[in-house]
Order: C-alpha cells, then structure tokens, then sequence
C-alpha cells in the first residue's frame, strides 16, 4: 500500500463506532508500522442519530486527516447508510448489518452484508461488542492492517475481564466477512 486508504464506520450514536476506529488506527500505527489518524463526528448524534468514524491509514504521511473519498465503508444502519455511501469511492467495500440497512445504494462497488449486531447478541452472547464484530470484519475485508495487529490493538483497549468476549468478537466478525464476501 503506497497510497492513502479511506475507511469509513458509521450508524449510530453510541454503537462503539468511534473506539472501532481509534482501535483500526492502533492498529495501522502502533502494530503494523504504518501512518494512521482516526477522526470522528458525534456532536448531537451521540444521542442516536447518524455518527462516523473516518480512518487514514498509509505507507507515507497524511496531509490531510479526513475521509474524501471512501475506500470501505461500514453502515449499521439504514439512516448511516444513506448518509455517507455517497462517498464511497467506486470498486470500494461496503459492509452492512442485513438485519438493519434493507435499501442498498447503487454503485460499482462490492457489498457484503451479515447481521452484524444478531451475530454480537446471539453467536457472542454480547450485543455490546457488535462494533468489535464488525472491527473483524472490515480487518477482513480491507486488509489494510493484519489480522495480528487489530486483534492486539483490541486485546490492549478492553479490560482483562472481557478480552475472551472480544476476541471471540474480532474472530466471528473476521470469519462472517470472509464467507459473505465469498
């Protein structure tokens, strides 16, 4: 990767979007040697409605620390959805939760869906660890940083007492993308 990577996590405020994307940084930056920023929107949307989180990873130096064009984008709901595929670039990703993003957006790009946050409350027993599901995922799907690095970036962000849960987390999120991309 020479070039600047674009990721996007968004829906709603409160669904752990903006640790998913302080974690993908750490990851980039600290585990994997890379140049990263992470930014982030929740002003009144911190109480429900549409929020972001924008990663910059790259080989070389950010000049600029926010999303223009998306290379990945992450809607867990339809409302997110709507509001920021426009900005994914064309052949980018886009992951959705199925259960809650019904009307996809058109375009020239790959779209993978699973339940997202079914997956967190059902196969984790969590529904609170659905941001480090989809973490897994977009880590899978992307591969801008390895899957080594996000999971020790994840391991070093929750507390000793939950890291068999988010680890469990990262790998079913990581395992549903792989084989809904396949």
């Amino acid at each position: 990767m020479s070039q600047r990577y674009e990721i996007r996590f968004s829906g709603a405020g409160g669904q752990g979007l903006i640790l998913a994307g302080v974690i993908m940084a750490e990851a980039a930056s600290i585990y994997d040697g890379k140049q990263a920023v992470q930014s982030q929107s929740y002003g009144p949307e911190a109480r429900g409605g549409a929020s972001k989180s924008e990663v910059i990873v790259s080989d070389s130096m950010i000049d600029y620390p926010k999303a223009t064009v998306v290379d990945a984008l992450l809607a867990l709901t339809q409302e997110a959805c709507d509001k920021y595929s426009h900005d994914l670039k064309e052949g980018g990703v886009l992951l959705v939760d199925s259960d809650l993003v019904t009307k996809l957006p058109q375009g020239n790009f790959k779209t993978v869906s699973f339940p997202i946050i079914n997956t967190a409350k059902n196969e984790v027993g969590r529904e609170i660890v659905a941001n480090i599901v989809a973490l897994g995922a977009m880590v899978a799907l992307t591969g801008v940083v390895s899957k080594e690095g996000a999971e020790k970036a994840v391991l070093a962000r929750v507390p000793e007492a939950f890291m068999e849960l988010n680890k469990k987390a990262f790998q079913l999120g990581y395992e549903k993308a792989i084989a809904a991309k396949a």
